[in-house]
């Protein structure tokens, strides 16, 4: 893969973004392992802009190093500062599986109560309806009643 290339501005914009994070993945004395490398991808595909902290107290070293990074995931170089090394890659797209058998989860019904007394507002208030419930007309939440079990009769034979 070869490394991205990004304009002034987004450089800048990555850089003030970057700027409270803590160091993801450490390169240490070993160098870029095969582990380390991993590290960096899968951080990568999670937070899309990293920090990785190289304990090299060689600045070619730590230049190779930046090129390698950024050549090997296709990943851009945003800032070299220091022993730190920022980069960022565009995370990829999750692919979402669709379940037929998932059942609907909870949901947010809006309940209205008129007052008692006249020319007073309406009571409202929002309930969370889980799946296995229902809101009555009176603002009570039921649940269902659970499916019957079929019994088979057993012979005394």
């Amino acid at each position: 893969m070869t490394a991205l290339t990004l304009t002034t501005s987004e450089i800048r914009d990555l850089r003030a973004q970057a700027h409270h994070l803590d160091p993801v993945v450490a390169v240490g004395s070993d160098g870029l392992t095969p582990a380390v490398l991993r590290e960096i991808d899968s951080a990568l595909n999670a937070h899309g802009l990293i920090k990785v902290r190289a304990h090299a107290d060689d600045r070619e070293q730590r230049q190779a190093w930046l090129s390698q990074i950024a050549d090997a995931h296709g990943a851009a170089v945003v800032q070299h500062i220091g022993k730190l090394l920022v980069f960022w890659r565009p995370i990829p797209e999750k692919e979402k599986t669709i379940d037929e058998d998932r059942r609907p989860g909870p949901k947010v019904v809006k309940m209205v109560r008129n007052s008692s007394r006249g020319g007073q507002r309406p009571e409202v208030r929002h309930v969370k309806v889980l799946g296995n419930q229902r809101l009555t007309a009176s603002g009570k939440v039921k649940r269902s009643k659970p499916k019957q079990k079929s019994v088979k009769k057993r012979s005394l034979g």
